[in-house]
């Protein structure tokens, strides 16, 4: 007797398409290990930059784009994009169903455990999946990268070199960035 599988073919499942949200000022290669994590597990993920006119960032919103399309080229699954507003609203925009988060400290993980909280307040439809990050990583983050490229400190081992390159060319002259 032959046996009908209830396993759905893979073309036939929905795509689950997972959002990566944040700054990126720059994008280190912590949130690359996540992206590149992320992208084994979801279909699509989208890095999405967030355009914060309260902030005051070292790049722009186009070269942030720029960047993180350079450093995830080999990653055919994942784009970056920007966005105004609340994270959900994008999501929902897209047809996203995850929100994709590292974790590096409990400090992190009590931030965002609160977020997640929040946005499902927003949106029942949207669930947020925290990556612990990779123990070499653990420390990192865009502003501690700024700090020690400021003092003229090496970040070749934080970024990459497409990054690094950019981000010493703001420290250096100071018509670009003081």
């Amino acid at each position: 007797m032959l046996k009908i599988s209830t396993v759905i073919p893979y073309k036939l499942k929905p795509t689950v398409i997972a959002i990566y949200p944040g700054s990126f000022d720059p994008i280190t290669l912590g949130h690359l290990d996540i992206i590149e994590r992320g992208s084994k597990l979801f279909d699509r993920v989208v890095v999405a930059v967030l355009r914060n006119p309260g902030k005051a960032p070292l790049f722009t919103v186009e070269q942030r784009l720029c960047q993180i399309r350079t450093a995830t080229k080999h990653l055919p699954q994942v784009e970056a994009d920007s966005f105004d507003g609340l994270t959900v609203a994008y999501a929902n925009l897209i047809g996203a169903k995850v929100l994709l988060r590292g974790l590096r400290v409990l400090s992190d993980f009590e931030k965002e455990l609160q977020m997640a909280h929040t946005n499902k307040t927003l949106s029942t439809e949207i669930e947020t999946v925290f990556l612990a990050t990779s123990t070499e990583y653990g420390f990192l983050s865009s502003s501690i990268v700024k700090e020690i490229a400021r003092f003229n400190g090496s970040i070749d081992h934080l970024v990459s070199p497409h990054v690094a390159s950019e981000i010493y060319q703001c420290y250096n002259n100071p018509s670009i960035h003081s």
